[in-house]
């Protein structure tokens, strides 16, 4: 699909879960520290973050399920894009890299994986890093009244099978753009051949990428209520980095993520959205700072 990589790093396609192969990108030596990606993305986000950390780690970054130029499955069931099956993917290639224990760290649907396999495999995960998201029960509580149309994208790929395939395929470039230019209003995170190949990746994954926003609406639900009743709690050191948006939405992230994980630390960036492109750096730091712990 592209021609984009990140420098010095090995690519192969690696089988995750139920026979889907991912695209992978892997370098340096280390404990493992496998990096996911957000929407509208490829691991490609992480070009600076990946080349800092390889340096004393073991880095891995694949392209999600779905996007980028991984293998992108029919969603005949609801659980081919659910968090779970998505983070099995991630285990299964950390394993067939001769890893048996790893850290996670996420950027938005990415960080939703990384959470889900800390829950899923706390033998396996070492850290949980997330970056500007929040679990998805709490993300579908603190959506409310006219300050919900930040994510009004979540709703519409929330509908059934169908319509929303329809309606973003009819305007694939601009919807994805959209993202893109709301979320890095200054223009200058991304060169415009980066920004082309954001869209382009998204535009050939409209029935994946709707797949996976529809998990989070229904199956990925059912799953964090399910853990919540029970009282599951993420047992490895947990670390979050976001923008401010409690001030907005009327939420407390430590709060709220202090519920899932007792050995948790926040912190607060200026920066956009797309902060580990925007400020590879401080992204960086907040990582190493994770996996020191």
């Amino acid at each position: 699909m592209t021609d984009f990589t990140i420098p010095e790093f090995t690519y192969d396609r690696i089988q995750g879960a139920n026979g889907v192969a991912l695209n992978v990108a892997h370098a340096g030596v280390g404990p493992a520290v496998v990096l996911l990606h957000g929407f509208p993305e490829t691991h490609l986000m992480w070009n600076a973050v990946a080349r800092d950390l390889s340096r004393d780690y073991t880095v891995i970054a694949p392209d999600l399920r779905g996007y980028g130029d991984s293998d992108k499955p029919d969603a005949d069931s609801i659980d081919v894009y659910s968090k779970r099956t998505m983070a099995a993917d991630v285990v299964a290639v950390a394993s067939r890299l001769g890893h048996g224990r790893f850290a996670v760290i996420g950027h938005g649907r990415g960080a939703l994986v990384a959470v889900r396999a800390g829950l899923d495999h706390p033998d396996r995960v070492s850290h949980v890093g997330i970056l500007d998201v929040l679990p998805t029960l709490d993300t579908w509580d603190v959506l409310r009244g006219v300050d919900a149309k930040v994510a009004w994208h979540l709703y519409l790929m929330a509908q059934p099978k169908g319509l929303p395939e329809k309606m973003i395929a009819a305007v694939a470039e601009e919807f994805f753009a959209s993202f893109l230019d709301a979320w890095d209003p200054a223009g200058t995170t991304f060169s415009p051949e980066l920004r082309d190949h954001y869209i382009m990746a998204s535009v050939a994954a409209v029935p994946a990428i709707v797949a996976d926003y529809r998990a989070t609406a229904s199956v990925d639900l059912d799953m964090d209520r399910t853990d919540r009743d029970a009282g599951r709690a993420l047992t490895m050191p947990v670390a979050a980095i976001s923008q401010d948006w409690g001030s907005q939405l009327g939420f407390d992230p430590t709060q709220i993520w202090g519920a899932w994980a007792p050995d948790f630390t926040y912190e607060p960036i200026d920066a956009g959205h797309f902060m580990a492109e925007e400020r590879p750096d401080a992204i960086a730091q907040f990582a190493r700072k994770l996996l020191a712990r």
